[in-house]
């Protein structure tokens, strides 16, 4: 099998890796993006000429030009979990698989959170950038995590994963998610607004749909305690911006982490990320190497399973994609 690998060289380092890249190379012929551009559409479909897969990075999305102009193509491989750049009805009128990978970011994103949280309360970052900047930084009170009450908005891996960490750590946790139970009974499951009202720590980890855009709006910001912290390692299209920054404006919430926004590649927006009551990093929560090698690896064995003529795991399409027959696959 030809495989095109859409990651550029930055990319291919920091979200797939040698090890991922090597193993790759044992099950296909791979072609890489050496244009130093993130490819899309129907540049995408000519770079990627004459393969039968394609391996995608996040900013290299599958639009339907890309299917209508690769005559080649059978799979479509996303490497992360989230598919919303791809099309997939018309990867499906095309009969092209679509294939997505699963969750390895959970342990790395938690520990961000954590991380944060800490910063959050004790005003670590402020502090290191005044003793960069050859002053010394006012001793404030913090906060503590222990005896403060944790507030998880959205049960999924994540929050399942991150729950128990706030526990260890002597909070109080709640969680509000409509669409699952709680069976654990050190956690308290109540209705979001219930949630955002007692908590001191509210971190948003729903799932990013239609039926969730601006989740986090004017009303529920104004629902949260006056000095409570608010943090979105999510996605941006979670939190209605003007509205945090109103909240943050107001000194109303305390502070703000965010690890995602509504700049490019699902990064903070630099206007918000740098005002004073707000920690932002560039989109890193699930940048560590066992993070990306897992997601990578997904997809390995993706290809090996299309080179063997298996239909590959978390497929998304399978009984639309006829062009499987090509390498003699009946879904």
């Amino acid at each position: 099998m030809l495989v095109y690998l859409t990651h550029t060289e930055e990319a291919l380092a920091n979200y797939y890796g040698p090890h991922a890249l090597a193993a790759l190379r044992k099950v296909a012929d791979v072609r890489l993006n050496e244009t130093g551009r993130h490819l899309a559409g129907r540049e995408l479909a000519e770079a990627a000429a004459g393969c039968q897969a394609i391996v995608s990075y996040r900013q290299s999305p599958g639009e339907a030009a890309t299917f209508a102009h690769a005559p080649d193509l059978v799979a479509f491989l996303r490497c992360a979990v989230d598919i919303r750049n791809v099309d997939v009805e018309a990867a499906s009128a095309a009969g092209v698989l679509v294939t997505r990978a699963t969750p390895g970011f959970i342990p790395s994103v938690a520990e961000l959170v954590l991380g944060q949280m800490v910063d959050l309360a004790r005003g670590v970052s402020a502090a290191a950038a005044a003793y960069h900047q050859g002053r010394v930084p006012e001793a404030r009170m913090g906060v503590q995590l222990s005896g403060s009450t944790l507030g998880i908005i959205g049960y999924g891996a994540i929050g399942h994963y991150l729950a128990p960490l706030g526990l260890a750590l002597g909070m109080h946790v709640l969680v509000a998610d409509p669409f699952v139970q709680v069976e654990d009974a050190r956690i308290g499951q109540v209705p979001r607004e219930r949630l955002l009202a007692e908590s001191d720590f509210v971190v948003c980890l729903a799932v990013a749909n239609e039926q969730t855009e601006n989740l986090m709006d004017a009303a529920a910001f104004d629902r949260m305690k006056r000095g409570a912290f608010f943090l979105n390692p999510s996605r941006g299209n979670l939190v209605d911006e003007a509205a945090l920054q109103a909240a943050l404006d107001s000194g109303h919430l305390a502070g703000c982490a965010l690890d995602v926004g509504r700049a490019p590649d699902q990064m903070p927006m630099p206007a918000l990320a740098a005002h004073p009551r707000v920690v932002a990093t560039p989109h890193i929560g699930g940048l560590t190497p066992a993070a990306i090698e897992h997601q990578a690896f997904d997809t390995v064995r993706q290809v090996a399973a299309l080179a063997e003529g298996r239909l590959p795991d978390h497929a998304v399409n399978a009984a639309q994609a006829h062009r499987l027959a090509r390498l003699g696959i009946t879904p």
